[in-house]
């Protein structure tokens, strides 16, 4: 029988092999031959008698487990055996924590050996209470969005979200020992990073390569992040092909919302926030990626996540919340409505990646959807006809046609965008005379002329 995860053969017995126990207890278990060549044939150990009663002692001495340790006999030539149990507990060998993968033994450090602490004890990092931020600390605004969205989605009642905050935390199970969890701040507080650097999202427009056009930067709660991203996304960094069925308008982006909208709001649920890294979603011309931390399941690879599979969220907690506002599925169905909405476009399905700790979406663009190259306009009106049919130029009409008086800096919380975006757009609007200032700044109010 040849070396395998659960099989590890050594000529000789050495004190620093009580790693590979170590390494077995912590994982699937396994079994070490003393005695045994790489190749699989018994060469025999010296002083076997003395080794069959120093070995279980330095075990259990130096590990704090028993394993069994057995003498066999093959081809007149005898070695030692020891079958190791997986524990159900971390298990250290002078404080330090081995793991055995595939064939490997590996030693567990910082992360890693948080994660695996707290998958054996049952104790999640999103679990661990703060003692510096209180209810009253915690964003108005995030739980007007949620109770708004939960109602909306009717995976609650209006009763159960007229209660006080702490109230609703509590029944959403964000408090333990009346102090607020990590993850009750990550959703609800106004700065998440004051608990762990990283707990943003980032977006990028690029062009070829590592060309980087502009950017936001999402560092609010995870509440008014979810909030605003998908917006963000579709008004300011895609243009949607303008097309006319029966003299109706019908606008297609080169993207299907709903999958990118599942896949972001997975991506924020199921983050592993102790890495410290923020979500990034890159957007091109022909793709968005969309990336962030991640410890899958053990066993589970890509192609689990591509097939029927359990719903087993990395953060139950933020997860919950996320379900109950309405932002992502339960049953694991996640990924297959992403790949619904994709057939629906007509475009590919999305392909994930995993590398190391990190794990990608790759969308690619619906090819017919794409706005041809615009050819340099010889005269000012042609610019701006085509930046009127902007879709943020659209949006911004659409909200002063219902809020004549709504300001600049209104707007721009509004939707999400930074004022002076907000301020090049309706410059536009002004230049092509679409709208007029009437009244001061103060008290006045927007008029559209056309």
């Amino acid at each position: 029988m040849a070396e395998s995860q659960n099989v590890e053969y050594k000529e000789s017995w050495r004190d620093e092999y009580l790693k590979w126990v170590c390494g077995f207890a912590n994982a699937q278990g396994g079994t070490i031959y003393i005695g045994i060549d790489d190749s699989g044939n018994p060469v025999g150990v010296k002083n076997i008698k003395k080794l069959m009663e120093d070995i279980p002692n330095k075990i259990q001495s130096g590990l704090g487990i028993v394993a069994d340790v057995n003498k066999r006999t093959k081809d007149s030539v005898s070695y030692i055996e020891i079958k190791v149990k997986p524990s159900s507990f971390p298990v250290s060998y002078h404080g330090e924590y081995h793991y055995r993968s595939g064939s490997t033994k590996q030693q567990l450090t910082g992360i890693a050996l948080s994660e695996f602490i707290m998958r054996k004890t049952g104790f999640r990092w999103e679990d661990v209470t703060v003692d510096d931020i209180s209810v009253e600390d915690l964003d108005d605004e995030s739980f007007k969005i949620f109770r708004r969205e939960a109602l909306r989605s009717k995976r609650m009642t209006r009763a159960e979200l007229d209660i006080p905050n702490e109230e609703l935390l509590s029944k959403l199970h964000l408090m333990a020992d009346g102090k607020l969890k990590r993850s009750a701040v990550l959703l609800f507080y106004g700065d998440p990073e004051v608990i762990q650097n990283g707990s943003y999202v980032k977006i990028g427009k690029f062009g070829r390569g590592a060309d980087l056009q502009y950017q936001d930067t999402l560092e609010g709660s995870l509440i008014t992040t979810a909030d605003k991203v998908i917006d963000l996304i579709f008004l300011k960094y895609l243009k949607a092909k303008i097309t006319y069925e029966h003299d109706r308008r019908v606008e297609t982006y080169p993207f299907a919302r709903d999958a990118i909208r599942e896949a972001v709001y997975n991506a924020i649920a199921h983050n592993c926030y102790m890495f410290g890294t923020p979500i990034q979603i890159r957007i091109e011309d022909e793709a968005i990626i969309i990336s962030n931390r991640c410890i899958l399941p053990e066993g589970w690879t890509v192609d689990t996540l591509m097939e029927p599979h359990d719903s087993i969220p990395y953060n139950p907690d933020i997860a919950r919340v996320f379900y109950r506002a309405g932002y992502i599925e339960t049953w694991g169905r996640g990924i297959q409505k992403i790949c619904d909405a994709c057939r629906e476009l007509g475009a590919d399905l999305p392909e994930y990646e995993l590398r190391g700790t990190g794990i990608r979406v790759h969308f690619a663009a619906l090819q017919s959807a794409l706005l041809e190259e615009a050819k340099a306009p010889n005269r000012h009106d042609d610019a701006l006809g085509g930046a009127l049919d902007d879709a943020l130029v659209l949006r911004i009409i659409e909200i002063i046609q219902e809020e004549p008086e709504i300001s600049q800096a209104e707007l721009a919380k509004r939707l999400g965008i930074a004022r002076r975006s907000i301020q090049r757009k309706m410059d536009i609007l002004k230049s092509a005379g679409r709208i007029v200032r009437v009244g001061g700044k103060r008290y006045g109010y927007w008029q559209l002329t056309k």
